[in-house]
């Protein structure tokens, strides 16, 4: 799937956050530290990866649904979106 630069920056950008987050995520949980902080970071870690999710259906969604010349039925493009909710 080709994707433009300047979205590859941002997905990637996204997603080291997100790397970020989970590592900040297994710290905290190895320090003790309370309930609240780590769901709190595990939501904004799941947030990230979200939207790189999003990002890269929105800027390739043509290409998304013409994988292998074999073109998704309406079906398989909602369980696609689905897949990130």
């Amino acid at each position: 799937m080709q994707i433009d630069a300047e979205v590859v920056g941002d997905i990637s950008n996204r997603l080291r956050r997100a790397r970020g987050q989970i590592d900040g995520v297994l710290a905290m949980i190895e320090e003790g530290r309370s309930c609240k902080e780590v769901v709190t970071q595990l939501a904004a870690a799941s947030k990230a990866l979200d939207r790189a999710g999003f990002k890269i259906i929105a800027s390739g969604i043509r290409q998304c649904t013409n994988d292998d010349n074999a073109p998704m039925t309406s079906e398989e493009l909602e369980k696609l979106f689905l897949s990130l909710a």
